[in-house]
């Protein structure tokens, strides 16, 4: 299974902000939509980075409530980690967990096409396993 069938059942729509646009509007941005990160882009739609829940969660723990007045330029991780739709589960997994984040964008000739989330990749993989246990009982049922 690829991130491409993730993103096939949860659909391409990526919420983005522009870097000077501030956390407090980011916070009200993650909250409408039940979301955990933004990804940065600048107006020609050019990925700049990504502003997740943790960073603004840090952010907080260092800056108090002036956190809320910073930008998201100056909170965003810079150094993204991307996938193509023809990345594997199992590859986006891999990537995630070796570093630490739970947001993935995905990338196609250039273009943000989508995100997905360590929640989506892990539902993908338990729906994997279980359609291969299903198709091992099958066999085993039949064989006997």
């Amino acid at each position: 299974m690829t991130v491409a069938a993730i993103l096939k059942h949860k659909g391409h729509d990526v919420a983005t902000v522009e870097p000077t646009q501030t956390v407090e509007k980011v916070v009200q941005v993650l909250e409408a939509r039940r979301i955990g990160a933004v990804v940065v882009c600048d107006p020609a739609e050019q990925m700049l980075g990504i502003l997740s829940e943790r960073d603004i969660v840090h952010a907080l723990a260092a800056n108090g409530v002036r956190a809320l007045e910073m930008t998201a330029g100056q909170l965003m991780t810079r150094a993204l980690k991307t996938a193509s739709p023809r990345t594997t589960v199992a590859e986006a997994m891999t990537m995630m967990t070796a570093g630490r984040f739970r947001h993935l964008p995905v990338v196609e000739h250039g273009a943000l096409v989508g995100l997905v989330s360590i929640g989506d990749v892990v539902k993908a993989r338990i729906m994997q396993q279980e359609t291969e246990v299903d198709g091992l009982r099958a066999y085993v049922s039949g064989a006997a």
